[in-house]
């Protein structure tokens, strides 16, 4: 099998690549391990210009789907004081990643090959082939934060990866659970954590209920979940018991992630496979609808595998998300001025003011950057 470009993973940065692609008249296959729709683990929420950089007819997407209105959020810090806010206008949705990546897969129209794990990773002159069948001009690694194609052309050193870890539990209330939850979906809940490397979250979508915790450092994560659900328990958000245990994953911020945007000729990697997370919330959907489309333009751009398409992919991300700098720290406490201390981070993610104007606007929706240009 041959094509111009192979997409190794069908998440929202696979489905966006080939999506702008097609509208390119690239030939694109996507390749997946799994078939779908199937389960991810995420928070889950988009923001608006995601919807707008896709084109998409949210009408049409929530017709027999899950898209909860957010018109805010409440911050604090756990056990200190709250702020709630609540905007006029939408600042994201709420959606199930089970259904959405599903339905951008669907609408990108590219050839499939869904069930197929990457089993070998060669390069034959100019072209790259994959599974010993498949063969491609350009090779795209949108397959997470273990994409293979990562792994095979960017295999992480000896140290560890400074990556982001999580515990999430997504699931359907029942009648009894629904009418006993005190979480306004249209205004779901940030807890940081005490010594500020990361946050918990309870996010209501419906008929469906999200919580989970994500820290900047991998030691002790499951105590920190387990205190966190019992403060949860202890002042009511969560009133009743979990159906089951909250499920991991990783991820690398923009900014720390070590691993190259182009790691060979005719190679790019875009979403979580290449690290590209918000460093303050870690979302991950937008940067990876973005690089998707970033790297679709780069390629058409090029007519394919040029010389010059990995470091205009580069150029480009960058561009958009900022430098990628080793080991730069993205916490709270760097953003306060010097010698300011944990208490009063405290105070301020219980001040309204800067939920508004930091935590929610910048941090969380981003409502400073504007979209990027849809596909096409």
């Amino acid at each position: 099998m041959r094509c111009d470009v192979l997409i190794v993973g069908g998440g929202p940065a696979g489905s966006s690549c080939a999506l702008a692609l097609r509208r390119a008249g690239i030939d694109a296959v996507v390749l997946d391990r799994r078939a779908f729709p199937r389960d991810k683990t995420c928070a889950g929420w988009v923001t608006p210009q995601v919807a707008e950089s896709l084109a998409l007819d949210l009408a049409d997407y929530a017709r027999g789907r899950v898209l909860q209105p957010i018109y805010g959020f409440a911050t604090r810090r756990i056990g200190g004081p709250e702020a709630r806010v609540r905007e006029r206008a939408i600042v994201s949705y709420g959606i199930r990643r089970f259904e959405f990546d599903a339905y951008l897969l669907g609408r990108a129209g590219a050839k499939l090959r869904l069930g197929e794990p990457v089993r070998a990773v060669e390069r034959r002159g100019a072209r790259w082939v994959v599974n010993g069948e498949i063969e491609a001009d350009v090779l795209v690694g949108a397959g997470g934060h273990f994409c293979p194609v990562a792994r095979r052309l960017a295999p992480p050193g000896p140290a560890p990866e400074p990556a982001v870890v999580a515990q999430e539990l997504e699931f359907e209330l029942t009648d009894a659970q629904a009418s006993a939850c005190p979480v306004d979906p249209e205004v779901p809940e940030l807890y940081f954590t005490e010594d500020l490397r990361g946050y918990g979250w309870l996010f209501r979508k419906g008929r469906w209920l999200n919580v989970g915790l994500g820290r900047q450092d991998r030691e002790h994560l499951g105590r920190h979940v387990e205190a966190f659900l019992r403060f949860l328990a202890r002042g009511g958000r969560l009133p009743f018991a979990l159906p089951e245990g909250l499920h991991g994953h990783a991820y690398l911020l923009h900014g720390q992630a070590p691993r190259p945007l182009a790691p060979a000729p005719g190679a790019l990697l875009v979403g979580d496979a290449a690290g590209l997370a918000y460093p303050r919330s870690g979302e991950g959907i937008r940067p990876a609808v973005e690089s998707g489309l970033l790297a679709a333009a780069s390629i058409r751009r090029a007519g394919g595998a040029a010389p010059e398409l990995g470091a205009a992919y580069a150029r480009a991300v960058e561009a958009r998300l900022g430098p990628r700098r080793a080991r730069a720290r993205h916490g709270l406490t760097d953003l306060l001025p010097a010698g300011a201390t944990r208490a009063l981070a405290g105070r301020l993610l219980g001040a309204r003011w800067f939920a508004r104007r930091v935590v929610v606007a910048r941090w969380f929706t981003h409502r400073h950057t504007p979209a990027l240009a849809p596909a096409g």
